[in-house]
C-alpha cells in the first residue's frame, strides 16, 4: 500500500483513487499536422479522496487543476494512469458502462453563464440528467426538480424561467441542483465561485458545505482562492505545473507549509493584523511560470525557488511523507526538512 493509501484510509473508506494520472495535449504543426510536442497539463498525479471528505486542489492559473478534474471524471480522456472510483477503474470502462457510472459522479462548472443552456428552461436543465439516466416517470422527475430547487435555496416556481433571468449566484445554484439531481456520491467543483461577486461567494460555499453534511457528499474542490479552500476543505493538495507538490490536512498545509511554492502562495494572503503582517516573512516568487509544453528538468519549481541547488536541477523530487502515520504530510522537495 502506498503512502497515499495510508493517508486516505486513516479516516475511512477510500472513494476515489487517482494513480499516476497524465493528460498531454499534442502540439501539431504544418500541413500534415504532425505532432511536434505536447502540453503536459497533468503529469503523473496521485492521491486518494476518502468518502465524505472535501479535498481542496489549489495552484496558480494554468497549473492543470481543471484538466485534472475533467480527466478524473473522464470528461476528457487521460493520456495514461488510473482513476478508481468506488472500486472500479473508470479508465478501463466502455462508453455504456461509463455512462451508467456518471450517475454517481457529477461536476459543477466554473462559469455559471456558459454552463447552462440559454434555450432551456431551468426545470428542463435539472430534469435532463434524470432523463438521460432514465430515472423516474414524468411526474416523479417533476417532483425531483422541485425538490432540487428547494434544496439549493431557490423558489420551485423558477422551474419555468430561463437562465438569463437569474443572477450569477442563482445560476450556480441551478448548476448545483442539476449536479445533485441524480443523487451522486462524488462531485468535482471546478472553481465554482471564481466567476461570482465576493458577496455571493460565501453563500455558495456555505451551501456546498451544508449539502455535504446533509447528503453525505464527497468533493474535489478546485480553486485558487486559498482562504476559501481553507474554509471548506478537510485536506489540501497543492499543484504546480502539472504535478502535486504538497498534500496534507488543511491545518498542516496552512500552518506548516513544507514546500517553497506553498509558502509563497500562503505569504501572498494578507493578514488583517498590521503587526503580524509586518513581522511575517514574505516569499517572493521570481520569474514567470514555465510553459507546460517545455517544463524545467527535474524539480519543476527550481527556476523560481530561492533554495534550489544542483540536486534540484538534476533529480526529480519524489512525493514523500515528512509527517506522521496518523497525519501524513506529503511533499515533493529535496530540501523540505529545513522547514520541518
Amino acid at each position: 500500500m502506498s503512502q497515499n493509501n495510508h493517508a486516505a484510509n486513516a479516516n475511512g473508506a477510500t472513494l476515489v483513487q487517482v494513480r499516476n494520472l497524465k493528460k498531454y495535449f499534442p502540439i501539431r504543426e504544418g500541413a500534415l499536422r504532425r505532432q511536434v510536442g505536447a502540453v503536459q497539463a497533468v503529469d503523473g498525479i496521485s492521491f486518494d479522496i476518502v468518502r465524505g471528505e472535501t479535498l481542496g486542489l489549489v495552484g496558480e492559473s494554468g497549473c492543470g487543476k481543471s484538466t485534472a478534474g475533467r480527466a478524473i471524471l473522464q470528461l476528457i480522456t487521460p493520456t495514461s494512469g488510473q482513476v478508481i472510483f468506488d472500486g472500479r477503474d473508470l479508465t478501463q470502462m466502455g462508453k455504456s458502462e461509463l455512462r451508467k457510472a456518471r450517475r454517481d459522479m457529477q461536476m459543477i462548472f466554473q462559469d455559471p453563464y456558459a454552463s447552462l443552456n440559454p434555450r432551456m428552461m431551468v426545470g428542463n436543465i435539472i430534469d435532463e440528467p434524470l432523463l438521460i439516466h432514465n430515472l423516474g416517470n414524468a411526474k416523479e422527475r417533476a417532483e425531483r426538480v422541485q425538490e432540487m430547487l428547494k434544496l439549493v435555496g431557490l423558489n420551485p416556481y423558477f422551474a419555468n424561467r430561463y437562465p438569463h433571468e437569474f443572477s450569477g449566484g442563482q445560476r450556480q445554484r441551478i448548476g448545483l441542483a442539476r449536479a445533485l439531481a441524480t443523487n451522486p456520491s462524488f462531485i468535482v467543483a471546478d472553481e465554482p465561485i471564481s466567476a461570482l461577486d465576493v458577496s455571493i461567494q460565501a453563500q455558495v460555499v456555505n451551501l456546498l458545505d451544508d449539502l455535504k453534511r446533509e447528503l453525505g457528499l464527497t468533493y474535489l474542490f478546485i480553486a485558487h482562492d486559498l482562504a476559501m479552500v481553507r474554509y471548506i476543505s478537510d485536506r489540501v493538495a497543492v499543484m504546480y505545473l502539472g504535478r502535486i507538490v504538497e498534500l496534507s490536512t488543511r491545518d498542516e498545509v496552512y500552518d506548516h507549509p513544507l514546500h517553497p511554492y506553498t509558502q509563497a502562495l500562503l505569504s501572498a494572503i494578507p493578514i488583517p493584523d498590521p503587526e503580524k503582517e509586518a513581522r511575517r516573512h514574505h516569499f517572493i516568487l521570481e520569474g514567470e511560470v514555465p510553459s507546460p509544453a517545455n517544463p524545467p528538468a527535474a524539480c519543476r519549481f527550481n527556476p523560481r525557488c530561492a533554495y534550489a541547488t544542483d540536486v534540484c536541477r538534476t533529480e526529480d523530487p519524489p512525493l514523500r511523507n515528512l509527517g506522521s502515520d496518523t497525519v501524513p504530510h506529503m511533499v515533493a522537495c529535496h530540501h523540505a526538512e529545513r522547514f520541518v
